[in-house]
């Protein structure tokens, strides 16, 4: 057995551990897990099912990672987990595998970091670069995407998209779609303004900002229909070209929203 394995760590045949991984003590790696180089997986962990995780992951003790989905229709199908790249994932942390009434995979994707108590229910889609924080629940079939923040305590509803750049404060019920850049908070719900010193953190220039505020502005703030707000926002890209790819994100974010978006 590798130095880097605890002696009471079970590791069943069949995994696939790079040999630079570590595992805690008395943790469990099942026979169809692969963990990439780096990877660091602490004391009393529960890593199964048909999962896969990158490299240069720290797990921390209790994470409970590639269970069966908590779907009453799971006849035991072979469906998967995968972790990317560089994820922090907390103590006491639970994602479970997809199912076949969607892709079959729950995919975590890189540089995320995800709390304590943190549960990333079936066939969910996390980005890049997110953060959540203790206790945020996303039921199955949601997706997040890069940069997104969830304040402790936050549940999303299923099926519920939230778009790049998003923030939810403290304890937020999220029960519909969020477009990119937009801050809520609360129950019930409410979109608070922008996310303005996040995207100045990451690198916004003055008139990507400008666009983005013009965005909130039509959405939330002129009264317009959704339609016309749509309108509105497809008209920017003459007058701001520079922010064509944020305009672009929003755009197809409107376009293929399902729940209706939180105004």
């Amino acid at each position: 057995m590798s130095a880097n394995i605890h002696p009471t760590a079970i590791i069943h045949e069949g995994a696939q551990l790079h040999p630079s991984v570590t595992v805690g003590a008395y943790s469990i790696i099942g026979p169809h897990v692969s963990i990439g180089a780096g990877t660091c997986v602490g004391p009393h962990c529960v890593i199964e099912g048909h999962t896969s995780i990158g490299d240069d992951n720290h797990i921390f003790q209790f994470a409970s990672l590639g269970a069966q989905p908590q779907d009453k229709k799971y006849a035991g199908e072979p469906t998967r987990l995968a972790i990317g790249n560089r994820n922090t994932i907390r103590e006491f942390c639970t994602f479970n595998t997809g199912t076949s009434q969607d892709t079959g995979v729950t995919r975590i994707g890189d540089d995320n970091w995800i709390m304590a108590y943190v549960h990333i229910a079936h066939d969910c889609v996390v980005g890049n670069n997110t953060i959540l924080a203790n206790n945020a629940t996303l039921a199955g079939h949601v997706h997040l995407g890069d940069w997104v923040i969830l304040g402790g305590l936050t549940g999303v509803h299923q099926f519920v998209k939230i778009g790049a750049h998003a923030m939810a404060g403290f304890a937020s019920r999220v029960a519909q779609d969020v477009p990119p850049f937009m801050m809520i908070e609360g129950n019930p719900l409410a979109v608070r303004g922008f996310n303005l010193e996040g995207l100045r953190r990451r690198g916004f220039t003055p008139e990507r900002l400008k666009a983005v505020k013009q965005m909130h502005r039509l959405l939330y703030r002129q009264g317009l229909t959704l339609e016309d707000a749509m309108q509105a926002i497809a008209a920017l890209l003459q007058e701001m070209p520079e922010a064509a790819q944020d305009i672009a994100l929003m755009q197809s974010f409107l376009a293929t929203s399902t729940r209706g978006i939180a105004r």
